[in-house]
């Protein structure tokens, strides 16, 4: 078997691995100014996806701009979240060299488009593939590929197991319960593992440690006539957020993508770790519909506001944090990692930020928790404890090399391998 790493290998962002030349293991988006992309466009027998995050699916459209139409499997929340994704950049780039696809595209996705659920193995490029949660966003999966019984033309046959390979590919996974979403405990057999390597470096408090913070700072603040505005991206950190405080009985508002997401994931909600739990977030907040002065007017209140995006990049947020800027009695509380350069991390360090073109002074409060959904450092190495005996491929991360050489000293036969480098296993 040969896996060649067209993106997120030592890096966050576009991930897309290419087996064998013939099946595609996601392809995604690393957004920016420009956005970027893999570092090929491939023409798969098929595609399978892991998840709706932009870096994991936001390309797939392209791979209809051709002749060919591979056939695209997911899990049925990532199929409406991609199209849901596409739209979004179709709104923010379509039309310029920055977006490598058109609306013909994504109306092709249906046509093309095969869901699974967990565990329920499928036939995809002659492979036999199965999905088994990985507790990141609901619909995120963990990706086996078995190659058993598959000729080197890549047609199912019934030869002997000799040179057959599992590979488990982990994308992006979390191994602690979330409200959301429960821990990721699946464990299945496999030879090669490709796993990210996020917060590798990472040591985490636990959840219920995290949330009994977020949830302390939000009430003291609106306790004491504040306006609390939650940064979250809008697609499993919004709804995970709304869960926790709907635990609480903390009334919000919720605006930006993260409202369409969310009745989206009620529609799937066997896909979640409590139904109940998300319907309860979901009644417990108002849906801004964003009227004219309606954001301005919400801004004002003695509440929470919780809306995309999670780093300030744009959305809702871009709106309700100039409002509250003026008073040290309000607060932007972030649910997540500020990557440097972005308004929210120069909002953290320097107490300003670029607000429509505008360098502004932030008076109110700031701070930062940590509602990561992907596994921290201890939660890396129990997940690899149990393939010791398999071959490990680190990849998404900003440390996927440190990571690797942690992982050799530690006895496993690991590597980090290079952007567009092929490796035969």
């Amino acid at each position: 078997m040969e896996i060649r790493f067209l993106g997120g290998a030592r890096e966050i962002g576009r991930s897309a691995i290419l087996v064998d030349d013939s099946l595609l293991l996601d392809y995604g988006m690393a957004s920016g100014n420009p956005p970027q992309y893999p570092v090929d466009q491939p023409e798969p027998d098929a595609v399978v996806v892991s998840h709706g995050h932009l870096d994991h699916v936001g390309a797939v459209p392209s791979l209809l701009s051709g002749d060919e139409r591979p056939p695209i499997h997911w899990t049925p929340p990532t199929a409406e979240l991609a199209r849901v994704l596409a739209r979004d950049t179709l709104k923010l780039h379509g039309g310029s060299y920055d977006c490598p696809f058109t609306e013909a595209e994504l109306k092709r996705l249906t046509e093309v488009s095969h869901t699974h659920g967990y565990r329920q193995p499928f036939e995809a490029a002659g492979y036999e593939v199965t999905f088994f949660d990985a507790g990141h966003i609901p619909g995120s999966a963990h990706v086996l590929v078995d190659s058993a019984g598959r000729s080197p033309a890549g047609d199912r046959t019934q030869s002997d197991d000799d040179g057959d390979t599992r590979l488990l590919y982990t994308a992006d996974f979390h191994t602690e319960d979330q409200r959301l979403l429960g821990a990721s405990r699946a464990r299945p057999d496999a030879d090669v593992v490709v796993v990210e390597s996020t917060y590798s470096d990472t040591e985490r408090e636990s959840r219920p440690a995290i949330e009994h913070r977020f949830v302390e700072s939000v009430t003291s603040t609106v306790w004491e006539g504040g306006t609390v505005v939650v940064p979250a991206f809008g697609i499993g950190r919004t709804q995970e957020m709304l869960c926790i405080l709907g635990a609480h009985d903390v009334d919000c508002y919720v605006d930006g993508m993260g409202k369409d997401v969310t009745r989206l994931f009620q529609r799937h909600d066997g896909f979640v770790r409590d139904a109940e739990t998300l319907r309860r977030g979901a009644s417990n907040a108002r849906f801004v519909t964003g009227k004219p002065g309606q954001r301005e007017r919400i801004a004002q209140k003695n509440t929470v506001i919780v809306t995309t995006s999670g780093m300030l990049h744009g959305g809702p947020a871009m709106a309700y944090v100039p409002e509250i800027r003026s008073s040290p009695t309000n607060k932007v509380a972030f649910t997540g990692f500020q990557v440097p350069g972005t308004p929210g991390h120069e909002l953290l360090e320097r107490g300003r930020a670029e607000f429509d073109g505008r360098i502004l002074p932030v008076a109110a409060q700031t701070e930062q928790h940590d509602f990561s959904a992907h596994a921290d450092s201890d939660g890396l190495w129990e997940f690899l404890g149990s393939y010791r005996d398999a071959q490990v491929l680190v990849n998404h991360g900003d440390n996927c090399e440190d990571f690797a050489a942690e992982l050799v000293a530690g006895g496993f036969d690991a590597a980090a391998p290079r952007l567009d480098e092929t490796v035969e296993v």
